[in-house]
C-alpha cells in the first residue's frame, strides 16, 4: 500500500538529516515542499535526484490535496517536507495528512530535528507538560485573546516568532504576564551562531534580532505566594495586642496565612521571649 511520508529536515545543520530520511526521499514519486529551490539544494546535498518537486504551503495545500491523493492511489509514495524541522507543526502538511487518512492511505513519518523540542529541552524550564502554540496571530482581537490565554497557562508554552516581530511579541507577553515570568529565547538553533537567552520577561533583552526564534515561556505558578515571616510576626503581634492568647493568635494567623500551625506557634513564642528594647538613656562620663 502507498504511504504519505512526513519527513523531518534539518533546522540549520545539514548533518542532522537522518539516513532513513535520505532513503525515503530518494524512493518517493513526489516531494511536497514549501520552497522547491531550498528543498532541491537539500536533496542535492544528500545525493538525491527527486522525481518531482511541488510547492506545498498555506496557499497551495488545499488545491494540492487532489494531486497527492491521485499519486497515492496510483500506488506510489509521497513525501512532505518543510523548509526546516517537522512538517505539519506550524508548517504545511496537516491538511494532506487528514485527507490521506480519510482516503484510507498509510501515513507515517521519519522523525528528526524539531526547533520546538530542542528549545524546550535546553531551556531549563519544566518540560514534563508543555503546549505548542506556534506563531501568534499578528494583530487584532485574536492576538490579544491568545496572549491572554497564554498568560493564564500553567504549562510551559512554546512559541515561534520571526526576527522582525520578536521584540513586539516579547513586549506583549511582558504586559500580559508580568516581569517575573520565566522565559528562554533561542535563535539560530544548530547553527554557528546558536544562542539561548534565559531569564525573566522583565530582564531579558534581544540584541540585533536575526534568524528564527523559539520562545519557551514558563507557566504561571499555581502555588500561593509565601507570606514573609515579618508579616506573620506582625499579624501575631496585632492579634495578641487585641487580647488573644499566644495559642489562639497562632491558630488564627496560621489559618489566614496558610502556614503550619506549629511553625506559627513557635514564632509567637519567640515574640514573647524576645527582649523589648528599652528607652535610651544618657550616661554621665
Amino acid at each position: 500500500m502507498s504511504t504519505l511520508w512526513l519527513v523531518a529536515t534539518p533546522i540549520g545543520n545539514l548533518g542532522d538529516l537522518a539516513p532513513r530520511a535520505v532513503d525515503v526521499l530518494a524512493a518517493v514519486e513526489l516531494v511536497c515542499c514549501e520552497d522547491t529551490r531550498r528543498t532541491g539544494n537539500l536533496l542535492r546535498h544528500a545525493g538525491i535526484r527527486a522525481n518531482r518537486l511541488t510547492v506545498c504551503n498555506e496557499h497551495t495545500e488545499f488545491d494540492l490535496t487532489t494531486q497527492v491523493l491521485d499519486v497515492l492511489s496510483s500506488g506510489a509514495n509521497v513525501a512532505v517536507v518543510s523548509d526546516a524541522g517537522s512538517p505539519g507543526i506550524s508548517d504545511p502538511g496537516e491538511r494532506l495528512v487528514a485527507a490521506a487518512i480519510e482516503a484510507g492511505h498509510t501515513v507515517s513519518a521519519v522523525p528528526g530535528p524539531s526547533a520546538a523540542t530542542m528549545a524546550v529541552t535546553i531551556s531549563g524550564l519544566p518540560s514534563g507538560r508543555h503546549v505548542m502554540e506556534g506563531f501568534l496571530p499578528r494583530k487584532g482581537r485574536e492576538r490579544t485573546e491568545r496572549i491572554a490565554e497564554i498568560a493564564a497557562e500553567t504549562r510551559t508554552v512554546v512559541l515561534y516568532e520571526a526576527p522582525h516581530r520578536i521584540e513586539r511579541t516579547l513586549n506583549d507577553l511582558l504586559s500580559a504576564c508580568g516581569t517575573e515570568r520565566t522565559v528562554a529565547v533561542s535563535r539560530e538553533l544548530t547553527k554557528l551562531h546558536e544562542q539561548t537567552i534565559r531569564g525573566t520577561l522583565g530582564s531579558i533583552e534581544v540584541d540585533k534580532p536575526r534568524g528564527e526564534y523559539v520562545i519557551v515561556l514558563g507557566g504561571v505558578s499555581t502555588e500561593p505566594t509565601p507570606i514573609p515571616d515579618d508579616d506573620v510576626r506582625a499579624a501575631l503581634r496585632s492579634s495578641i495586642a487585641d487580647g488573644a492568647s499566644t495559642r489562639d493568635a497562632a491558630a488564627s494567623v496560621a489559618a489566614t496565612t496558610g502556614r503550619r500551625r506549629r511553625d506559627v506557634y513557635q514564632m509567637a513564642l519567640g515574640l514573647n521571649t524576645s527582649p523589648t528594647p528599652g528607652p535610651l538613656t544618657d550616661r554621665a562620663n
